[in-house]
């Protein structure tokens, strides 16, 4: 429909034009030295508009001549834009597709380029690091560092492959050139932090993470209790350090078996026998763990008594708990009520035989000179221990050289 209306527009036009020149009676006169030219308005008008579009068509002609090297520069430049682009396509197909090797010829094709260096040098150094191409790597980083771009990605990049090495100090000073911790850099913080086993940097970098939903609620609680615990084993050997970061600990994770046990340990082995008691004690109150209970006859000394009455009311409701057995065993045997010790001891072996709780009935016997009852125990000790530990080295094949 707009074609047809031009098409009228224009033969309207040409109708018009012809009529009006048909009518037009007038003239031109031009006087030159020595000549008169005399021309029909007409004519005049005509050849005004063909010298027109001449000098029209022969500017536009001159003016393209003189921008033709400049547009020549413009089109190859955009041509090796494109093709550094499709290069580093190419690249990040190959790479995330496992072709390592394609993938740094064709992020070093785009590095040559000159477009998107940083970018691209990055990425070749990744492809050289997974090829295990280390001298390559560290020179398409050194290119990277020198190329204008984005720094962060170099040294996040650089970082995470250094704790590749498990060169942990190195990456940790290099991610402390950030001047703002992105959530990548603060997760490659605390992987360093981890292996460094700086437990307290660690509890920080955990908490500035759980704020931006790195990890969920119950990952984030399973990561610091270890977290904790390894920081109570760290200040082990000094008991003002060990009361310090125990004071430190939320009084809802002081109950935590895993941390619990951690802290009675290292009171236990600083002579501090009361102080881990307490702490055994509240944590079974909260939460019962076999485990945390076999430390509770860990430390001699005390009030054995008080600690033997609070183990029996546990077995009220944990009667046959075999380590809890165990506990009251070597407790009464602690005390010289060695026919409790024994009963317990007894009851421990029947619910569940383990090389302790024969040993304990071996050193029992030992104790009450009954040298053939402490022999089979020491013998049935040493055979569950040695079955143990085949049961932990038997599933570990060994890999023919």
């Amino acid at each position: 429909m707009k074609a047809l209306v031009w098409i009228i527009a224009i033969v309207a036009t040409a109708v018009g034009l012809t009529l009006a020149a048909r009518y037009n009676t007038g003239y031109v006169l031009l006087g030159l030295p020595g000549y008169r030219v005399e021309l029909s308005l007409n004519a005049a008008l005509v050849l005004l508009a063909a010298g027109f579009a001449v000098f029209y068509a022969a500017a536009r002609v001159l003016s393209a001549t003189v921008r033709l090297p400049r547009r020549v520069r413009e089109y190859r430049l955009a041509r090796r834009r494109e093709q550094a682009r499709s290069a580093l396509l190419d690249a990040l197909h190959e790479y995330f597709a496992g072709r390592y090797g394609r993938a740094e010829k064709a992020a070093a094709s785009s590095l040559e380029s000159g477009e998107q260096a940083s970018l691209s040098a990055v990425l070749a150094a990744r492809a050289a690091h997974e090829l295990r191409a280390y001298e390559r790597r560290d020179a398409y980083l050194a290119r990277a560092a020198a190329a204008a771009g984005d720094d962060v990605v170099r040294v996040v990049t650089e970082a995470e492959l250094l704790l590749d090495e498990r060169r942990h100090q190195e990456a940790l000073n290099l991610l402390k050139q950030l001047p703002r911790k992105h959530t990548a850099a603060l997760r490659l913080e605390l992987r360093a932090q981890r292996e460094l086993r700086n437990w307290e940097q660690v509890l920080g970098l955990l908490d500035e993470l759980r704020k931006r939903n790195v990890f969920d609620a119950a990952q984030a609680a399973q990561i610091r209790r270890y977290a904790l615990a390894e920081n109570l084993k760290h200040k082990a050997l000094d008991a003002h350090a060990l009361n310090e970061a125990w004071q430190k600990v939320p009084g809802g994770e002081r109950t935590d078996s895993r941390v619990a046990a951690a802290a009675a340990q290292c009171f236990v082995a600083l002579g501090g026998c009361e102080r881990a008691h307490r702490i055994i004690e509240e944590a079974l109150e909260a939460g019962w763990d076999s485990e945390l209970v076999g430390l509770y006859a860990e430390c001699a000394g005390g009030d054995t008594v008080r600690r033997i009455e609070r183990a029996e009311t546990w077995l009220k409701d944990h009667a046959e708990d075999a380590v809890l057995l165990l506990t009251l065993g070597r407790l009464c045997a602690e005390r010289e009520l060695w026919g409790k010790a024994q009963s317990y001891l007894e009851a421990s072996i029947a619910v569940e035989p383990t090389h302790s709780a024969h040993l304990a009935a071996a050193q029992l016997h030992e104790k009450l000179g009954n040298a053939e009852a402490a022999r089979r125990h020491y013998r049935e000790s040493l055979e569950l221990a040695l079955a143990q530990l085949k049961t932990v080295t038997g599933g570990r094949r060994r890999t023919p050289l």
